[in-house]
């Protein structure tokens, strides 16, 4: 398909947000009152999800990421909302804040079902939440070979978008626990490098024949072919706290695309780090975040924010050509200066009276006004 007709880009998000009472900060699990009152103004872009405490939005595709911007913050007022009425606050986090039942409330459904059926115990893990960026690519060929090319990436965008250090009320010692969470299921965490659309199909058929998934839609891979959208989806990243940073992870996920099919007109082949290296740098990311070390593409320990201003420095050429570079310079500027999500997260412990004050201040970034973003 000629280059013209499909960029600029499109990007949408799927975004998961915890229903909380606001006196007693626990988890509400009001999903289903919330999501109907939400949908009179949201329609279909708001549903449930596997607990009864989590709501899910979704936005349309954007090629102008102010558009894109405003219908994210629309849909977070309008879940705030939709909250208020039923007495309850509503927060974006990787994982709640609180302790909480082992075994969460499972929502209604034959697919929820089948699922606890065959997957168990992970499913009490399930009360944690991501944010889901989707990038428009003509096929699934093409879809893959850019995931190719993400797949070293993955490090730098879990340090850059960990916001979730609690769990079962106590300091994880992580910047995002989420991601060590996903990490147990079978099929999860960084993408095989794959050959083509017929390896693809063989993996999936594969790992459906042997129960570890239940189909096309169990890849819970970190990035992976959208199965019901013409999409790569990068599903690495932590529920993001604010607006602002959903908006820079859109704006960077879309040039990491670019990037990538640049280099793959240019006949750039895409750099393919050791499994086990992958991993380790997936690892340190989601203990360290950005307030730590990294792992670069050689296997090196790096300060954390170097990683994600080398990466920066790449996609320059990308940004500009999206309109997003002074977006992402000034949201990256706010993030090198106050911490991710993950750090905003331990300094309200240490300054508004420890997980209460955790849970009040990520209710109030939910609508958290964010200058041009």
């Amino acid at each position: 398909m000629p280059r013209e007709q499909w960029r600029p880009l499109t990007v949408g998000a799927e975004e998961e947000y915890l229903l909380v009472d606001p006196v007693t900060r626990e988890l509400r699990a009001e999903a289903p009152k919330v999501v109907a009152e939400a949908a009179v103004e949201l329609g279909d872009r708001v549903t449930t999800e596997i607990t009864g405490y989590q709501v899910e939005v979704r936005t349309e595709p954007h090629s102008d990421l102010g558009l894109f911007a405003e219908q994210v913050r629309a849909m977070r007022a309008s879940v705030v909302r939709a909250a208020a009425r039923h007495g309850l606050g509503v927060i974006s986090s990787g994982t709640p804040v609180l302790p909480q039942p082992l075994s969460p409330p499972i929502t209604e459904g034959a697919r929820y079902a089948r699922s606890v059926a065959t997957f168990g115990a992970l499913d009490d893990e399930q009360s944690i939440c991501a944010c889901h960026l989707h990038v428009g690519v003509p096929d699934l060929g093409t879809a893959l070979r850019v995931g190719n090319h993400l797949r070293p990436r993955l490090p730098a965008l879990i340090a850059l978008t960990a916001n979730s250090p609690f769990w079962q009320g106590r300091d994880t010692g992580y910047a995002s626990w989420r991601t060590l969470a996903w990490a147990r299921w079978p099929a999860a965490g960084p993408p095989p490098y794959v050959e083509s659309p017929a390896h693809f199909e063989s993996l999936v058929a594969d790992l459906t024949a042997t129960g570890a998934v239940m189909d096309r839609g169990g890849l819970y891979w970190d990035i992976r072919p959208s199965h019901h959208a013409p999409t790569l989806e990068v599903r690495v990243a932590d529920a993001a706290a604010t607006a602002r940073d959903t908006v820079l992870l859109a704006a960077i996920v879309r040039a990491l695309v670019d990037t990538a099919l640049t280099d793959i007109e240019a006949g750039r082949p895409a750099f393919r780090p050791s499994v086990e290296i992958l991993r380790a740098a997936c690892w340190r990311a989601a203990r360290d975040g950005l307030t730590g070390a990294a792992v670069d593409l050689s296997g090196r320990l790096v300060p954390a924010t170097s990683l994600v201003d080398e990466l920066l420095d790449d996609l320059g050429p990308s940004l500009l050509r999206h309109g997003d570079l002074e977006t992402v310079t000034a949201g990256w500027a706010v993030l090198r200066a106050g911490g991710g999500g993950a750090e905003r997260q331990r300094d309200a412990h240490r300054d508004r009276g420890g997980l209460p004050g955790v849970v009040d201040h990520l209710i109030e970034a939910m609508t958290a006004t964010d200058g041009a973003l």
